[in-house]
């Protein structure tokens, strides 16, 4: 169809591998530790004598024991059975925006200069790291129109519950806390925009999508008042419209004394054409390990952006970096403030990758990434959508900014399997299983792609035609996909357990507490 073969044979490879606690060996080392300096011990212990008894370890913490080759083995084996990005053509993540990640960036954030920096050092002896952050600050003044920033969040959700907590702070410097007690989302927006103003204390108020895909300006009216704290939502949403009403959405909430903050983890196709300012929001974020090419977070080190303007800057965590024309400085006399979101300066290697990225590309540069990935996007949508089976629910015949999300609803009918079926098998073609969609599934049976700028075009043909295989095995050999995975590390696993809180083991010692001690 797209004269492209799938032309990888692939099989992961499979390592029997234990967890590296039972690879311990009481004794080995892989490396020496030097003595501890006499004032430093002393230092350490008279911070020790402080804390309160409870918090301080009564015995070393029980870590592996190993030589240096066994641990490289272990790890080597471990991304062996890994597919990630710098592997397959990973633009299956919809919503995660995977793109490839310089390796001059990870160079930089793994020098020295950066990896032996203490976060309790003084400020003084950090002068590098407090420039690039303040840098990176001016950086995204350019990219949002934002006046002040924190890079304390480790991640989006993060990220947004420090909007809606500066937010709720802002109402209550007003004395208008209790009264404005709700927050507009919706719901193709990511469902963090609705979680966190919920823990942050709002009641959350939901608008759903018309024809067009997204709410209409009627229905924002319609649930506008008093008790409106703002608005926080995802433009363009997770099914990749971009709501063109978006100005006259924040007007709306501006009239009844609400604040708007801008969600953009999916704005990786609008870079350099659009700006948060400019559509009327007050707060905004980004992802630094989406967008800005630094690796997918994942639960680990990620960073997201905060941006207000001027006038909220008061609230935002604390310390916030500060510059007098000659030095660099850490505020921590902040008395407005929200508070801690993060430990110290939050993940700084990760500002530090986001920043050489964002100078290697320049303004121009930046531009063009938003222009490829909806480029790339728009030509895959071509390409999906000729397959028997395949709809795109909401404002037919659109063109979508840089992600679509999909249904196979028609071969589900037709064939019994499901997207999460596909999902498993798509695996076995050395590719990442693909998004679904948040809960709920508005568009029935769904898969969401996003190729970002990094993806060629032989490499989304050689995507779409591995859907197309899909969809073929799925009309002629359903049991091939049922029981996939076939080629990966593992098979089919059993998900059973997912709602039991009793088999969770989040944890070494949870595991041998609930797992271990049962076999």
């Amino acid at each position: 169809m797209y004269n492209t073969r799938i032309n990888r044979e692939f099989h992961a490879a499979s390592w029997h591998e234990p967890v590296i606690f039972d690879l311990s060996s009481p004794g080995e080392r892989g490396i020496l530790i030097p003595r501890t300096e006499e004032k430093v011990a002393q230092a350490v212990g008279d911070v020790l004598a402080s804390l309160p008894e409870n918090v301080v370890r009564k015995e070393a913490p029980r870590l592996p024991e190993m030589s240096q080759p066994q641990v490289i083995r272990h790890y080597m084996r471990l991304s062996q059975m890994c597919l990630g990005n710098d592997l397959n053509i990973d633009l299956g993540q919809g919503t995660c925006t995977m793109k490839y990640n310089p390796k001059i960036d990870e160079e930089l954030a793994k020098s020295p200069k950066v990896t032996e920096l203490h976060p309790a050092q003084d400020e003084s002896t950090v002068q590098g790291m407090l420039e690039i952050v303040h840098r990176s600050e001016e950086l995204f003044h350019a990219i949002s129109g934002m006046d002040a920033f924190s890079f304390h969040p480790s991640g989006g959700t993060a990220g947004i519950f420090t909007n809606a907590c500066i937010i709720r702070a802002y109402h209550e410097s007003r004395g208008e806390g209790e009264q404005r007690d709700e927050i507009i989302t919706t719901i193709f927006s990511h469902p963090a925009d609705a979680a966190t103003p919920n823990v942050a204390g709002f009641k959350v108020i939901t608008l759903y999508p018309d024809e067009n895909g997204y709410p209409s300006v009627e229905a924002l009216k319609a649930v506008l008042s008093e008790r409106t704290a703002g608005l926080m939502m995802t433009n363009p949403e997770d099914t990749g419209i971009y709501n063109p009403h978006m100005k006259e959405f924040t007007d709306l909430v501006h009239s009844v004394g609400g604040l708007c903050a801008y969600d953009q983890a999916n704005t990786n196709g609008i870079l350099g054409i659009a700006r948060a300012r400019e559509a009327g929001f007050d707060l905004c974020h980004f992802n630094l390990h989406k967008t800005f090419a630094a690796p997918h977070g994942g639960s680990g080190p990620a960073c997201g952006v905060v941006g207000v303007k001027k006038e909220l800057e008061k609230f935002l965590p604390a310390p916030v970096v500060t510059f007098d024309g000659e030095k660099y400085g850490l505020d921590y006399d902040r008395p407005d403030s929200i508070g801690k979101i993060k430990g110290f300066m939050g993940n700084v290697n990760i500002v530090l990758k986001s920043y050489a990225w964002i100078m290697n590309l320049g303004a121009e540069g930046i531009k063009k990434v938003g222009e490829t990935a909806t480029l790339n996007n728009n030509y895959l949508m071509t390409l999906i959508s000729k397959i028997d089976g395949v709809t795109i629910p909401y404002s037919e015949g659109h063109h979508r900014v840089e992600q679509v999300r999909y249904s196979m609803q028609k071969l589900f009918e037709e064939t019994g399997i499901t997207s999460d079926d596909l999902s498993r098998r798509i695996v076995d073609y050395g590719v990442t299983d693909f998004y679904t969609s948040h809960h709920p599934w508005l568009v029935p049976q769904p898969f969401t792609l996003e190729p970002s700028e990094t993806y060629s075009k032989h490499d989304l043909d050689e995507y779409a035609t591995i859907f197309e295989t899909l969809f073929h095995e799925a009309r002629t050999n359903p049991d091939i996909i049922r029981t996939a995975p076939h080629n990966s590390t593992i098979a089919q696993g059993d998900d059973s357990g997912m709602k039991d809180e009793s088999k969770w083991a989040f944890t070494w010692k949870m595991y041998q507490k609930k797992v271990a001690k049962t076999r």
